[in-house]
């Protein structure tokens, strides 16, 4: 299954306060916030949505297409990309601006406060998909994640008129994007992907229910953090699925990103949407576990041990003839 996935590439800041946010909030003062949290530590790690969702794709065994524009650095973190099964071709590098950078604090309880400069990803709004179509021989999905939002709408638009199937995964950029701007890029989605904030957001914008949402996208997939996910279908039941125990809580960014590059490798091999978000909470348990949405390293024997421990021998059945991780 050729999969592309279109979205922000990005270097991620990373800090930690080690008390609480809402220790400093004051409850009749948020309308004049002014406030400095002296972090403890400083990781800069290689970030941005689709190229998070590519590299958990990689080493599962997979070789997604990566569409986004960065900067002339981007040289290091393309080699870094390759060598774990992402195809880099179709990346677009700008001549003027830098790649994007992320800059996140998680505190004690793991809330967070970021940022995000979008540097080159402004040109991402420049990318076609049929160049990569064509080079790839057709695409059956292509994922539109997080991005310049008219980036977003245009490759929504393209893969329409072009009939590709398409997901949505609007994520960060529903806060500042208008309900209109937003049905586009759900309506005649075969996947929409959302946390549970992001869900309610989304039906708060469109002025769809959550009803109506399921009969304008295939399937509907929520995260629920630590309660897991739901899958929705019109017509059927909703399926949840339950968390993948973490061994350590490290650092929550990017397991909303490796969730879905677990759901989408097992979409790739066919798997039932069960299996798909079986392994997506899995690969978002090694997330949760290492500090960097990339730094998590993946072997074949112990990832079907700790899925075998999570959701059975049958899940192990369904996703070892697949599994394809660069380590054994």
């Amino acid at each position: 299954m050729r999969i592309a996935v279109t979205g922000s590439i990005a270097t991620d800041h990373l800090m930690t306060f080690p008390g609480h946010f809402t220790d400093s909030l004051v409850a009749d003062r948020l309308d004049k916030v002014s406030l400095s949290f002296l972090v403890e530590d400083l990781d800069i790690r290689r970030g941005g949505v689709a190229a998070n969702i590519c590299f958990g794709m990689g080493v599962l065994g997979l070789r997604p297409a990566l569409l986004g524009a960065v900067g002339q650095d981007f040289a290091d973190y393309r080699s870094w990309l390759e060598r774990h099964g992402v195809d880099t071709a179709s990346v677009h590098v700008s001549d003027l601006r830098h790649t994007a950078r992320f800059l996140c604090t998680t505190d004690a309880d793991h809330n967070q406060i970021a940022s995000f400069y979008p540097g080159a990803m402004s040109e991402a709004r420049d990318i076609e998909i049929a160049p990569v179509v064509q080079r790839l021989g057709g695409l059956d999905l292509v994922v539109i994640g997080a991005n310049d939002p008219e980036a977003m709408i245009r490759h929504t638009d393209e893969c329409r008129s072009r009939g590709i199937p398409f997901a949505a995964d609007p994520s960060q950029q529903l806060a500042r994007m208008g309900g209109e701007e937003i049905r586009r890029l759900v309506d005649g989605a075969a996947y929409l992907f959302t946390n549970e904030y992001e869900a309610g957001l989304t039906e708060q914008k469109t002025g769809w229910s959550g009803e109506e949402i399921l009969t304008r996208v295939g399937v509907r997939v929520t995260t629920h953090g630590p309660k897991g996910a739901v899958i929705e279908r019109r017509g059927e039941p909703p399926v949840q699925v339950a968390c993948a125990q973490e061994e350590t809580k490290a650092d929550p960014t990017g397991v909303g990103d490796a969730f879905r590059s677990g759901f989408l490798a097992g979409v790739a091999w066919g798997l039932p949407l069960q299996r798909c978000a079986e392994v997506g909470s899995l690969l978002a348990a090694h997330v949760i576990e290492t500090v960097g949405t990339q730094e998590y390293e993946l072997g074949q024997q112990r990832f079907l041990e700790r899925l075998g421990d999570a959701y059975g021998p049958d899940a192990v059945a369904d996703v070892s003839p697949h599994l394809r991780c660069p380590r054994p």
